[in-house]
C-alpha cells in the first residue's frame, strides 16, 4: 500500500531511489523512524510504502519493490525484536545501513471536541495500554480499554469518536486529525526503540558517522560444551565491547541454537577483523548483518 499523504506517487523507476518500506499504518513509530532516516539520506520527498509486518518490509527490499526498509531492532523494555532477528538469520540478504533510536513518547489523543471527562473508553495496541497503566488508573479510572492493531489505529478511532481516546504518538494524532490531550503518559520514561534502516550491501556507505556498530549472526558447527565461551573469548582477546547477545533456535531441530551478537566497532577496524577471522575458523558461518553508523 502506498500512502499519498507522504508525498508518494504511483511507482515508476525514478521513484525507486526514494522508496522506504515501513510497518504501517501511517503514524506508527516505524513511520516516524522512516521519516528520520529519509532526512539522514537527504531524501526530501520519500515514497513511503506501508507494510503489515516486518516480513513484508524485508520482502519489499529483497524483491526490489523499495530501495530501503525500516524494521524494529530492539526495545529497551521488551528486548530484541525476534521477527527482525529471524529475517536476518534465515530469510534475507538485506543488511543494516543505519540505526535510529526513537523515544517512545505515548500521548492520550482524542476527537477535537473531546475532553478528559467525555472519554468513556481508551483504545490502543495492547503494549501501548500496558505501558500506560499508571496514567489510566490515575487520570481515567474506571474507563474500559479496547485492544486494536496499532497505536496509529487508535488515533484514527479517537479522531472519529468523542467518547473514545487513543494512545499513540503525536505524529499519528496529526495525521488522523486527533488532538493531543496529554503527553508523555507512559509509565517508564526510559522506553526507547532502536530501528534499523535495511537495504542492499551496495548502499552501505550512504550514511556516515563517527561511531559504528556491527551486527552478526553466528552459526555453530555443532552444539557442544563451551561453545558460547569460545565465541566470547575471541571478542575478549580483541578488547571488543558486546552490546547485545541473543540465542535463537535454528529452526532445524530441538536444542539447535545460533547466536546474534552486536558489538561496538566497524568491520573495517583491525581488532574486529581479527576477531571475525578467528571465528570463521571455528564456526560454520559468520554472517555480517551490517556494520553501520549510530547516533
Amino acid at each position: 500500500m502506498i500512502d499519498d499523504r507522504f508525498g508518494a506517487t504511483d511507482w515508476h523507476p525514478m521513484s525507486y531511489d526514494n522508496s522506504i518500506a515501513f510497518l504501517g499504518p501511517a503514524g506508527t513509530y516505524s513511520n516516524e523512524a522512516a521519516l528520520r532516516f529519509a532526512a539522514r539520506l537527504g531524501i526530501e520527498e520519500p515514497r513511503l510504502v506501508e507494510c503489515t509486518s516486518f516480513d513484508e518490509v524485508f520482502d519489499c527490499v529483497d524483491d526490489g519493490v523499495t530501495r530501503f526498509g525500516v524494521v524494529g531492532k530492539e526495545n529497551s523494555l521488551e528486548g530484541p525484536v525476534t521477527a527482525t532477528l529471524d529475517n536476518f538469520a534465515f530469510r534475507t540478504d538485506a543488511v543494516i545501513l543505519a540505526e535510529e533510536v526513537i523515544n517512545v513518547s505515548h500521548c492520550l489523543v482524542a476527537h477535537p471536541d473531546a475532553e478528559l471527562d467525555t472519554i468513556v473508553r481508551v483504545a490502543s495496541h495492547p503494549q501501548g495500554i500496558a505501558q500506560c497503566r499508571r496514567f489510566l488508573a490515575t487520570e481515567l479510572p474506571g474507563r474500559t480499554t479496547l485492544a486494536v492493531s496499532s497505536t496509529a489505529e487508535s488515533a484514527r478511532l479517537a479522531a472519529a469518536d468523542p467518547t473514545c481516546a487513543g494512545i499513540s504518538n503525536a505524529l499519528a494524532a496529526e495525521l488522523h486529525g486527533a488532538k493531543v490531550l496529554c503527553r508523555n503518559i507512559q509509565d517508564n520514561p526510559e522506553n526507547q526503540t532502536a530501528f534499523a534502516l535495511v537495504g542492499r550491501l551496495s548502499d552501505a556507505e550512504l550514511i556516515s558517522g563517527d561511531r559504528h556498530k556491527t551486527s552478526l549472526a553466528l552459526f555453530l558447527r555443532a552444539d557442544k560444551p563451551g561453545a558460547l565461551q569460545m565465541i566470547l573469548s575471541e571478542f575478549t582477546y580483541a578488547d571488543i565491547n558486546l552490546t547485545m547477545l541473543q540465542s535463537r533456535p535454528t529452526k532445524k531441530q530441538l536444542g539447535d541454537y545460533m547466536f546474534f551478537v552486536e558489538l561496538d566497532g566497524s568491520i573495517h577496524d583491525f581488532d574486529v577483523q581479527t576477531a571475525l577471522d578467528c571465528l570463521r575458523l571455528k564456526l560454520r558461518e559468520v554472517k555480517v548483518l551490517g556494520s553501520y553508523p549510530v547516533e
